[in-house]
């Protein structure tokens, strides 16, 4: 079995696995990647279309270039709104890093159905999500895993302040929309390296975003993202809500073990004195277990 790139970007990994370590091949790391457990799982309830329902609506904007915390960099953006939503009302905050596995309509979350449905049984209130793909350098050269690995995966304010500076300010300035300042009301969302990413810039930026929702987060040596569980227990405690999901069949690459990462995160959010939830399932490294909690997931982070 070949790996190259679009392999590890499609499991959600940054960084591809020598030939060979300790005596494993390259197909041996991928293969713990791919866990036939996951069948268990399917896309919520909320996620399948319900005659009736009223629907958001979603604008696309792809290609867009206006990031100057990563400038040289275009990437694809999609905006969606709660149905009828009022753009002077201060609406709900969901940001999905690597947006398009979370908004497909056939994937294994359906991200805009199901905030339809909750929409339409008052689970939530007026809701913006936006769905925000890494950025590609303009350089056709350059490779699109390296640009994605140095938002997701670094450990600095850099992303945080991406979206406080230039994505959010694009979203209700294209839209005529108000953002709620209420931190509790803003969730950050990714998966794999995008999970981390959700925590770094929420952890950096409390006062800016208050809720984190990681899905298989790669809490592992890629760029130092280890060492999380002990900065979580050497600082004081910041006012964040955090769901984190992982399985026994997460991934085990040369960067780390994703199952024992993300227990470990765990451990050191209840350490610490964090409002955390942790689901740890069967599945491997993908959305399909997240896909099936993400309602859910977004009641408990939104609750009361």
């Amino acid at each position: 079995m070949s790996l190259d790139f679009d392999t590890y970007r499609e499991l959600g990994l940054d960084l591809p696995a020598p030939r060979e370590m300790n005596g494993r091949t390259r197909a041996s790391f991928v293969a713990t990647l791919n866990e036939p457990a996951d069948i268990v799982y399917n896309p919520c309830p909320e996620a399948y279309p319900r005659p009736g329902t009223p629907e958001g609506t979603v604008s696309a904007h792809p290609g867009w270039t206006g990031a100057r915390i990563f400038p040289g960099t275009r990437r694809d953006v999609s905006v969606y709104r709660t149905p009828g939503l009022d753009p002077t009302t201060p609406a709900a905050l969901l940001v999905c890093q690597d947006g398009a596995a979370y908004l497909a309509p056939k994937g294994p979350v359906r991200a805009a159905q199901v905030l339809d449905v909750l929409y339409a049984k008052g689970q939530i209130g007026p809701t913006v999500a936006v769905f925000v793909d890494p950025g590609r350098l303009e350089d056709p050269d350059a490779p699109p895993e390296a640009q994605r690995s140095l938002e997701y995966d670094s450990l600095t304010a850099d992303y945080g302040r991406f979206l406080i500076e230039d994505l959010l300010p694009f979203v209700e300035a294209q839209g005529g929309l108000t953002l709620d300042a209420d931190p509790t009301r803003r969730i950050l969302c990714g998966i794999s390296s995008g999970g981390i990413c959700a925590f770094t810039a929420a952890w950096r930026f409390p006062e800016a975003f208050g809720c984190v929702l990681s899905h298989c987060g790669s809490f592992v040596n890629i760029r130092g993202g280890h060492n999380w569980p002990f900065i979580l227990r050497a600082t004081p405690r910041r006012p964040l809500r955090v769901f984190l999901q992982s399985g026994t069949g997460d991934g085990v690459h040369f960067t780390g073990d994703w199952p024992l990462a993300n227990q470990a995160m765990a451990k050191a959010l209840e350490w610490s004195g964090y409002d955390y939830r942790f689901e740890f399932g069967v599945g491997g490294h993908s959305l399909r277990h997240g896909g099936a909690l993400f309602a859910e997931s977004l009641r408990w982070l939104w609750r009361a």
